[in-house]
């Protein structure tokens, strides 16, 4: 299911590509279904959330800043010279997340300068690769880290709000800020067919009500703690067929991308079939012997699938360019096995 944003972000990528928002004497028909390369027009100017973006050429030397943006020039065929590095899910300690390891071997390629953003942007390291743009289409950046940068390269920053762009929009706003929106187009459909398929072998997944909790702190469940409908994890779920439940639409109000619940109002959760949460067994034995949390029906059938929020698995279950074909088979099988105990008695 193709998110409105998406179909604005998408449209904004096409009218970038082929040059309408500079050369509106053109009159070749082009309509916005057909993304075509050929005109090579620029320069191209890019709308998003903190500004406008001008790109005068086609940028050879791409940087990225945040959490997955280099995914999308690489998954391009095309070698940032500078990335955030991996400060979670990283199973190696090598800053690389394994499926951007496995894609830099691909293109046999040597790993970019790595961006520590431990404690936000580093700035002079992003200048010091001397980019021609700085993605940054999902991210986090304030006003005042967009002027900076724009001070470095021009910069492509989210479409409308920090942290919650969908994995589509990702690709459409970035590969935009490459000159690239065809190309970024194709990987969506490419992309859109795969997790189709793999949906399709597990019909049992259709239409089930799935909620996301955060990270549960197992010493205090007096509140249930999890991510809206404005979260790409839970977004995630309806691209697989699945659903969002209602009360969790209901509390989607606002840009908020996670809220909060008392336990003792538990009850609101009762349409929700399959709990998506970071943790263990453990966790679940915990949420089991709660009083309240063992009420809901999720948790009373045992339809519980619990990722190891520290490694990969965990780390992907936020849809990423790379990162929704590393995982989908295996995370489609964990929520088919959930899926299959939410009739249980």
């Amino acid at each position: 299911m193709r998110s409105k944003r998406f179909l604005a972000v998408a449209a904004t990528a096409v009218a970038v590509t082929l040059g309408l928002s500079a050369c509106s004497s053109d009159s070749s028909g082009s309509s916005e279904g057909d993304t075509g390369t050929a005109s090579g027009e620029y320069p191209i100017t890019i709308e998003h959330a903190l500004g406008t973006t001008t790109l005068d050429e086609k940028p050879e030397r791409v940087a990225t800043v945040a959490w997955a943006n280099h995914e999308v020039p690489l998954a391009l065929g095309v070698v940032p010279v500078g990335m955030a590095a991996a400060n979670f899910g990283d199973d190696d300690d090598n800053g690389l997340l394994p499926w951007v390891e496995e894609k830099l071997e691909e293109l046999d390629a040597e790993t970019p300068v790595l961006f520590d953003e431990t404690d936000g942007i580093d700035f002079e390291a992003v200048s010091d690769t001397n980019p021609d743009v700085i993605l940054a289409g999902y991210s986090g950046l304030t006003q005042e880290d967009y002027d900076t940068l724009s001070e470095i390269a021009p910069v492509v920053a989210y479409p409308e709000g920090p942290w919650a762009t969908s994995w589509r929009d990702v690709i459409a706003i970035n590969s935009a800020g490459m000159g690239m929106a065809e190309e970024g187009r194709q990987l969506i459909t490419g992309l859109e067919q795969e997790i189709a398929d793999v949906a399709a072998s597990h019909p049992e997944l259709e239409g089930k009500a799935t909620m996301f909790l955060t990270h549960v702190d197992t010493a205090d469940l007096s509140q249930v703690s999890f991510y809206t409908a404005n979260d790409t994890r839970a977004a995630f779920f309806e691209d697989l067929g699945m659903s969002t439940p209602k009360s969790v639409a209901d509390a989607s109000t606002g840009d908020e991308f996670s809220k909060k619940v008392s336990a003792e109002q538990v009850d609101v959760f009762d349409d929700v079939e399959i709990i998506v949460t970071y943790g263990d067994q453990a966790l679940v034995d915990s949420l089991e012997a709660d009083p309240l949390l063992s009420q809901m029906p999720a948790v009373a059938n045992g339809s519980i699938v619990f990722l190891d929020g520290s490694g990969p698995l965990g780390t992907a279950a936020n849809p990423t360019p790379l990162a929704i074909s590393w995982v989908l088979s295996d995370y489609v099988d964990m929520l088919a096995e959930a899926a299959g105990k939410t009739n249980a008695e």
